[in-house]
């Protein structure tokens, strides 16, 4: 959701993956740690502003705290995946309305035009390609 990823904070909550040369998530030899996700979102600075919170592969897993405002249709190269935590995720997706709601997984395909409706509330995770910066 390029409304999120234009406002991604660049700092890490932790890592999911191993680094290159690391043993696991967070500092070498730390053990990995959980992330608290609803706590993430609590602590963006605004609505529709993503967190980054590791990677996958060249994937981004990015922690969103919704609102009631709606973003403008965007298109991606990749599929991307919104996970709702809590709350609901109102979305157009090829012109048509689509509803995602708490516990649900909605996969946008490569090049589906999409935009956020009004009405969206709560906490969102997203899974899309984005290579490191």
């Amino acid at each position: 959701m390029r409304g999120a990823r234009a406002n991604d904070t660049t700092e890490a909550a932790t890592t999911l993956g191993p680094a290159p040369g690391a043993a696991g998530p967070g500092a070498p030899g730390e053990p990995p740690a959980a992330v608290a996700l609803r706590r993430a979102a609590d602590r963006l600075a605004r609505p529709w502003q993503s967190r980054v919170l590791g990677r996958v592969g060249t994937s981004a897993v990015k922690v969103v705290r919704m609102s009631e405002l709606p973003l403008a249709e965007e298109r991606h190269a990749s599929a991307e995946a919104l996970l709702v935590l809590d709350g609901l995720l109102a979305l157009e997706v090829r012109g048509e309305p689509v509803d995602v709601r708490a516990g649900e997984l909605f996969l946008v395909p490569a090049g589906a035009p999409h935009r956020v409706r009004p009405g969206s509330a709560g906490t969102l995770l997203i899974v899309e390609e984005e290579p490191e910066r």
